[in-house]
């Protein structure tokens, strides 16, 4: 009996250097969403996802949002094709922040190139214009456990940063963490006023690397453009119950491609992305058997967990319940970025 898979897709911020080196492994089908991917960047006169796996490693080049944002969706757009349907019956489909563009081509709400140009436009804009920044923040103990007063202390810091005259607001929910979206003199000013923390042997606040201050007001510009120049994109109704960062969802045969378009361009763009919620509405409402994670990486395997935990999914309610899932003959997660998970999945 095929498993019902809720199919989750990351953010640019899932891409390091062990993803590289991999696309001359994949399968047929995978490589023709290489193909599609190479030919719009040599028709831009880019750099092939091809070339850029091929390395070497460079944080400078591999992290900017220009090549960054279409690797990330490529990674997982390869690994969906090459998802074992036999095996797997997908029934919604959901992502963290740039995840939500790959996953707008995995519930088929746009097709595979028109999706890619969707990625990579938005990327593009990044190019040599990062608009202030993002800082990642954990608001949950080590227990997974709501810590309120890491919540009290994001607030405040936040409403520091506004006093003093900067921009600062909530840019993603990450389930257990936030990721504060600034300009740059509230990064500095929310670095040096955020109590640090450790968890899992990295210290927080961090600064991620090359980031806008995405989901906020900072972007309306890059909003308003991708308005004119994404005009033309094919939207149509999804094959699947599509999760938007709203906890909204959208249905086959009852989703207006225009508002789809809105919101993708829109409210996406400028507004919060609250993850914790999509995940929540997304297994509620699909009722899947199985949490789909996919590459590059495991950045998702963390709040996927939490979110699991947090909604009671298949009686979990604390991490050891988790691990004691994941250890079973049907686990509750498979990611693709997992070296002994991914022959589960294919």
């Amino acid at each position: 009996m095929k498993r019902r898979a809720l199919v989750v897709c990351p953010g640019r911020g899932s891409l390091d250097r062990s993803s590289l080196g991999q696309f001359d492994r994949r399968s047929a089908p995978a490589q023709a969403v290489l193909d599609a991917a190479d030919a719009l960047r040599r028709s831009l006169n880019r750099p092939t996802m091809r070339e850029l796996d091929a390395g070497p490693w460079s944080t400078a080049r591999h992290i900017a949002g220009e090549h960054a944002s279409l690797l990330t969706a490529v990674h997982g757009l390869a690994d969906l094709a090459e998802l074992n349907r036999d095996r797997f019956e997908v029934v919604g489909v959901t992502g963290n922040s740039m995840g939500f563009y790959t996953a707008l081509v995995a519930a088929g709400a746009l097709d595979l190139v028109d999706g890619l140009t969707l990625v990579e436009t938005m990327g593009a804009y990044q190019a040599d214009n990062v608009i202030g920044g993002q800082i990642l923040y954990p608001v949950t103990n080590p227990d997974w456990q709501p810590d309120d007063a890491a919540r009290l202390a994001v607030d405040a810091a936040m409403a520091r940063a506004v006093a003093a005259g900067h921009a600062a607001a909530l840019s993603i929910d990450l389930v257990g963490y936030v990721v504060i979206g600034a300009d740059e003199a509230g990064c500095r000013a929310l670095m040096a006023s955020l109590p640090p923390v450790e968890r899992g042997g990295r210290t927080f606040p961090t600064l991620l690397p090359l980031h806008s201050a995405f989901h906020t007001p900072l972007l309306q510009s890059a909003s308003d453009r991708a308005r004119d120049d994404l005009a033309h994109l094919g939207w149509r109704d999804p094959v699947v119950d599509l999760v938007d960062g709203r906890g909204h969802v959208h249905r086959p045969h009852s989703t207006a491609p225009d508002a789809l378009a809105a919101y993708t361009l829109g409210h996406q763009v400028v507004a919060p992305y609250n993850l914790t919620v999509a995940l929540r509405t997304a297994l509620q409402h699909c009722a899947p058997d199985v949490v789909v994670a996919l590459g590059p990486g495991n950045s998702l395997g963390g709040p996927i967990a939490r979110a699991l935990v947090t909604a009671g999914w298949r009686g979990l309610r604390t991490r050891d319940d988790f691990d004691r899932a994941q250890a079973s003959d049907e686990p509750a997660l498979l990611a693709f970025g997992v070296s002994l998970q991914r022959p589960l999945l294919q």
